[in-house]
């Protein structure tokens, strides 16, 4: 009798209800002394668990417990204790109370936190804490990740029960991963106060303005709160958008968004801002500033930041950015501007004495975890300086990209790119298009660069300002290159390509479209031994290679271009354009990891082609457009007519029995059967090209939708097209983003264009809207209201009228190309002016040009 005191003493039979319908109606018994043990999976089957535990680790452990077992309650000196609690929960609740680890996720953090506080646990509750703790304040990117919907519901369960710190918390990881929730789904079901609180965190981490004030306009645009909640609600909506700093968004951006709801009411505001920026100098930036920090002037930064893009944004200017990366406590000296002001106005002091200046007046901040960085078209700043600062406060820069910049020479900025140690990767991409090498500009830095051996990525497209001693230069010290980009470099000669080939020793992608890429080129490649005199493996560097694009490069014969495709057994990207290659070097392409080929304008014949395609089958891109011969059979050296023991569709079935085609541009050869047999691939074609020679005719524009449903462009040139077929491919197409028809017949008019799709952002109709007039173009900019390019060609019925019709209904248009368009500029184009974010202007063969150049000197600072 005293041992079974002593038994009803030490533990007591907890009975858990499973509350899952599925589980069976038996009971199951178990101890938590034998929790080691336990099979989750197989206990949580039961409809009853019956928990043998420790009566005195239940007082110890939880304050409920203490309360039921040791108090006055009559269930005191009972040994069984019904509990209604989900199993699983309290199960882990359990494990945690007898000391053992449990796994915390996202979904099962609020129903551990909750039994936490229901039954007192506060080793449980710490736990908790401490996880949440860790998401919200840690860098470390492998560690797991709330799910939005979860983080929604446990920061609204901590404002009821909890107290600040849960919420707190919440706000504090919402602020820090802002840019990867703020796509997610349930964005829009994101309470007001939690997003206020979140936009207003010191932690709030976007990789640029515009990201902010995008992800706002989704967020107002769910559930259309703008126009059907009641005036505070509004108000508060307003309130939100206003904790955006206007100043610092892309003119293209705010342009585009003018009509959107909750910023058409800050759009003029923020044009008026950005450009007065524009017009202000750095030091007049300055002494334009009142005291303490300029936070509408200041670009978002945090301890968690790994990228800064800041593309699209010529207001910039190099005084914004330094006020970026300065402490607020700098700005509490009175006599700040006067040490900004004179760093800014001498940038190219000698190292020591810039030194001594940047530690006594500018205390540069240091974000350890920015990685990347974007100045596309920042055309304001002063690269010596920014990249002076740069280099300190960003040491852990892996990315620059500083495209479309014509005000600075390539050998200027790598030699300020020798301050970042851990630089990799560097785009210093100008807009490419035909030079005449006579006229480019030469230079050459006789310094020579500091060791730039880490960089493994360099961008050049389109620089025609660098030259053969330049290019040299760079290679002497860049040893550790994988890919390199010199696409449209005109002046550099094939001598100085095969150098920097032989110097470059791990180089695996080489683009060199547009260039004098030839003979020398390709014997460097395929060589095993240096011409540089030094050592290398006795393997080619062709046989590395994973990447070529040789678009235009004609100089070769077909015995090298041979002798460099065979060695080429690790090719996923060959690209020969506009070249000279024949069958026979195509066919003895060896390996089978080809994932895009673009042969366009070549000679390859069908026979050749479905050779290869057989033989790669994670093909995803296919460029053949122009190739007639595609029509034709080679046949023992012999060019034979279609025949149907091989006929054009043995390329689409070989492409069928691939992974899935997600880019094609063909011509020749295409029609109906051809789409028909590339059904089983199409359904993850994103990108088609139909050209000349092709015929696919209304039946197969008709299936296009439903056969490749994830259409992102289409591009149709010489293909017949009516109003039916049309009007299928625009009203089922939901994630087309381009349409372009050039030179198409049919008949099609409006009728085809007058289904709205707001994600359209490129359309083209070149000589197949000769009905046009304002009215129809006006129409056009109802259906298609966020058009970021547009270009009409023989559009005869236009006038100049049409001109406050593309302002008004496109202000965030950046490309615009008006030909043959009636008499558009009759009157002059001083009406386009609405179009503040235009980067790409082309008015050509219109009925008057008078009155341009007044146009063109009030649009320069934005075109490029």
């Amino acid at each position: 009798k005293t041992m079974a005191l002593s038994s009803l003493d030490e533990f007591v039979i907890l009975v858990v209800n499973q509350q899952d319908a599925s589980s069976s109606s038996q009971d199951i018994s178990i101890s938590a002394s034998e929790i080691t043990s336990w099979d989750l999976s197989e206990i949580l089957s039961y409809g009853r668990v019956k928990v043998r535990a420790h009566r005195t680790r239940l007082i110890q452990e939880s304050s409920y417990f203490h309360s039921l077992l040791s108090g006055s309650f009559s269930e005191s000196g009972l040994d069984h204790i019904s509990v209604e609690w989900n199993l699983q929960t309290f199960l882990n609740l359990l494990m945690c109370l007898y000391g053992y680890d449990i796994e915390i996720t996202s979904s099962s953090f609020l129903p551990l936190f909750e039994a936490a506080l229901y039954f007192g646990v506060e080793k449980l509750l710490s736990k908790c804490k401490s996880w949440l703790s860790v998401l919200a304040s840690s860098n470390d990117t492998a560690l797991p990740k709330l799910e939005l919907s979860d983080l929604i519901q446990m920061w609204s369960f901590g404002l009821e029960h909890a107290g600040e710190f849960l919420p707190d918390l919440c706000v504090a990881y919402l602020a820090k991963n802002f840019m990867l929730v703020k796509s997610d789904k349930y964005f829009g079901n994101v309470p007001y106060e939690l997003l206020m609180c979140c936009i207003k965190h010191s932690h709030l981490t976007v990789h640029s303005e515009m990201h902010l004030a995008d992800a706002l306009l989704v967020w107002l645009d769910t559930g259309r709160r703008i126009s059907d909640l009641s005036d505070s609600s509004q108000d508060n909506t307003i309130n939100l958008m206003e904790q955006v700093r206007f100043s610092l968004l892309p003119l293209w951006f705010i342009a585009g968004r003018s009509k959107s709801h909750g910023f058409s009411k800050f759009a003029d505001q923020s044009i008026e801002l950005v450009t007065k920026l524009m017009k202000m100098p750095s030091t007049c930036l300055v002494d334009s500033l009142t005291d303490g920090p300029p936070t509408d002037l200041r670009v978002r930064l945090t301890e968690y930041s790994e990228i800064l893009d800041l593309s699209g944004c010529p207001q910039l200017n190099e005084a914004s950015l330094l006020l970026s990366i300065l402490p607020n406590s700098y700005f509490a000296n009175l006599r700040w501007r006067k040490s900004l002001k004179s760093f800014l106005k001498n940038p190219d002091d000698d190292e020591r004495h810039q030194e001594q200046l940047s530690d006594r007046t500018l205390p540069i901040l240091s974000f350890e975890s920015v990685k990347e960085i974007d100045i596309s078209k920042c055309q304001g700043l002063d690269y010596k300086a920014v990249i002076k600062c740069f280099s300190k406060s960003f040491p852990s820069l892996r990315k620059l990209r500083a495209a479309y910049l014509l005000n600075i020479k390539v050998s200027t900025m790598l030699e300020l790119l020798q301050n970042f140690r851990e630089l990799t990767e560097v785009d210093l991409t100008v807009d490419f298009a035909p030079i005449i090498p006579v006229q480019a500009s030469v230079f050459y830095s006789g310094q020579g660069h500091c060791s730039l051996s880490n960089i493994t990525r360099l961008t050049l497209e389109g620089r025609s300002d660098i030259c053969d001693m330049e290019l040299r230069s760079i290679s002497r010290v860049c040893d550790s290159l994988c890919y390199l980009n010199i696409k449209g470099c005109a002046l550099l000669s094939d001598a100085c390509i095969a150098y920097v080939i032989q110097r470059c020793k791990k180089l695996c992608s080489l683009i060199v479209c547009y260039t004098s890429f030839s003979e020398n080129s390709i014997l460097a490649l395929c060589a095993s031994i240096s011409m540089t005199n030094e050592h290398v493996d006795s393997n080619s560097l062709a046989s590395s290679l994973q990447m070529l694009h040789m678009s235009k490069c004609e100089g070769s014969s077909e015995t090298s271009l041979l002798k460099l495709i065979t060695q080429t057994q690790k090719m996923k990207s060959l690209c020969l354009r506009d070249t000279k290659v024949s069958d026979s070097v195509l066919c003895e392409l060896p390996g089978s990891s080809l994932e895009a080929l673009d042969i366009s304008n070549t000679m390859i014949s069908r026979m050749a082609l479905a050779r290869v395609i057989s033989r790669n089958p994670n093909l995803k891109i296919l460029k053949a457009r122009g190739c007639k011969n595609l029509l034709q059979l080679q046949v023992d050296g012999r060019t034979e007519n279609s025949s149907p023991l091989f006929s054009g569709q043995e390329v689409f079935k070989c492409l069928s029995k691939g992974s899935g085609l997600e880019e094609l541009e063909i011509g020749w050869g295409f029609s109906y059967f051809s789409l028909e047999s590339l059904r089983p691939a199409a359904s993850f074609l994103r990108v088609i090209s139909v050209g000349l020679g092709a015929s696919l005719g209304e039946d197969a524009l008709k299936l296009l939708p439903s056969t490749c449903p994830l259409l992102e462009s289409i591009v149709l040139y010489f293909q017949e097209i009516s109003d039916s077929a049309l009007t299928s491919i625009l009203t089922s197409s939901k994630h087309l983003q381009e349409l372009a028809l050039s030179y198409c017949f049919g008949d099609i008019s409006l009728q085809s264009f007058k289904f709205s799709m707001p994600n359209l952002r490129k359309l083209r109709l070149e000589r197949v809207s000769r009905w046009m007039t304002n009215d129809d173009l006006l129409v056009l900019t109802q259906s298609y209201p966020n058009l970021t390019e547009l270009s009409l060609v023989g559009c005869l019925h236009l006038n100049s009228d049409c001109q406050p019709i593309i302002s008004a209904g496109w202000p965030g248009m950046i490309s615009l190309h008006l030909e043959e368009c009636g008499s558009i500029t009759e009157n002059g184009v001083a009406s386009l002016y609405g179009c503040i974010a235009l980067e790409d202007l082309l008015l050509r063969h219109n009925v008057s040009f008078l009155l341009y150049i007044h146009f063109f000197s009030a649009m320069s600072h934005r075109l490029s």
